[in-house]
């Protein structure tokens, strides 16, 4: 069995594999096939012989000879034959890797399946899946939808790629500003799901949240975009708490009562530098003010005394701009703090209005605290209970039915 660092080099290395493949044959489907037996091939001889000199190169090896057994196999379908052949030089069907491949492509993958075949939902749901290595349930969860309803827009956006006549392949650079949104969505919503896992055992998932950064990193190389160092300036700022949110034994430790002495504050600086010279630059987007929310929270010596008005000032900019359901539950909570819980539960109810988020457990999450605030004790032990069922986080189910558990407590 691999141990816990082979599994976290397989799932960093997954997607410059896909990458290597898919620039060399274009047939996105019958490279992902090829890397995840690549991927299983990896689990089960690894154990054995030990990890390859070149892990990557391993993979890409591997994942070449099944894709071009495969294309051997198809040469009796003459059609297919015939697409494979005006695709892929010869010499490259049967090429064995070099060391070349070290070069990390994963960016560039980014950019081919953002591609313009597909709505701007289903790019990101499709990049999720093939390099966020993300579940259907977790993607689902993402974007509010059944995961029924994300597996079939998965399914359409591989089958849309492959009838489509544009091609997959690196776009131009005059096209890439086009599918610079999506990209941003994409690692915006890898690094929630590794900064708070929506499932499992554990209360973030590290590898995600680094290797969004990662990515981030070298798209602010590539992009000179506002928005792209305001992401980043905001995955730094928010990830700058994550140690704080695990307690000694695994368990979720909630923003007020985290220990601020924890907080990462070279990420803290190196975020907030970013943040100020990306707000001197013209038009401010969703990211940047997301950034200079966490910003604030972050400066602050604690919940107390963060600048609540300045925050929920900053929601009403946010909701403004996107509409976001997530984003109008925050403004509830933050109103709360500024005008009180009765305050924060009205505009509560006017968020849980919305069938995107309706019965998500962080709406009956949020009323629970409120009701809490506000003194009704056994309506917010039910509500605690109520969110701990709809949760697929162990954690955070772990927290909630515990904070049920003392109130109903502290109330006999």
């Amino acid at each position: 069995m691999l141990d816990r660092g082979e599994l976290l080099l397989l799932r960093e290395l997954a997607p410059r594999a896909l990458a290597a493949i898919v620039r060399r044959y274009r047939d996105f489907t019958g490279a992902e096939d090829a890397v995840q037996e690549a991927l299983v091939a990896a689990a089960q001889q690894w154990p054995v012989q030990g990890l390859p000199n070149n892990p990557l190169g391993w993979l890409i090896q591997v994942a070449s000879r099944r894709i071009t057994d495969e294309i051997r196999a198809a040469t009796a379908r003459r059609l297919r034959e015939r697409l494979v052949v005006s695709l892929i030089p010869a010499d490259e069907q049967i090429a064995l890797v070099s060391d070349e491949v070290e070069v990390d492509e994963t960016l560039e993958l980014f950019w081919m399946c953002c591609h313009p075949a597909l709505s701007s939902s289903s790019q990101v749901a499709l990049t999720l899946r093939a390099l966020g290595g993300l579940t259907t349930a977790e993607i689902a969860r993402a974007f509010l939808v059944p995961e029924a309803t994300m597996a079939q827009r998965i399914s359409r956006a591989k089958q849309s790629i492959k009838a489509s006549t544009v091609g997959f392949a690196p776009p131009a650079a005059s096209e890439r500003a086009d599918r610079l949104p999506a990209i941003l969505h994409v690692l915006y919503l890898i690094f929630n799901e590794g900064y708070a896992a929506t499932s499992g055992e554990a209360v973030v998932r590290v590898d995600l949240s680094h290797e969004a950064i990662r990515i981030v990193r070298m798209l602010a190389g590539s992009a000179d975009a506002p928005e792209v160092h305001g992401l980043l300036a905001l995955m730094l700022l928010t990830d700058a708490r994550r140690d704080a949110r695990v307690g000694p034994s695994g368990e979720l430790v909630p923003l007020d009562a985290q220990d601020r002495s924890r907080w990462n504050r070279a990420a803290v600086a190196e975020g907030t530098a970013l943040l100020e010279r990306t707000l001197t630059r013209g038009a401010i987007g969703p990211y940047q003010v997301q950034a200079a929310i966490a910003a604030l929270h972050d400066e602050a010596p604690s919940t107390d005394a963060t600048d609540w008005r300045q925050i929920l000032a900053l929601y009403d900019v946010l909701v403004a701009m996107t509409d976001s359901p997530m984003a109008r539950l925050s403004k509830a909570i933050a109103l709360a703090m500024v005008s009180g819980p009765v305050a924060g539960l009205a505009e509560l109810d006017r968020v849980a209005d919305d069938p995107r988020i309706r019965d998500h457990h962080r709406i009956a999450a949020a009323r629970a605290h409120l009701l809490e605030r506000a003194g009704d004790r056994d309506a917010a032990i039910a509500h605690y209970r109520l969110a701990a069922n709809l949760t697929a986080s162990t954690p955070e189910r772990n927290y909630l039915l515990l904070h049920a558990a003392r109130l109903e407590e502290a109330a006999t």
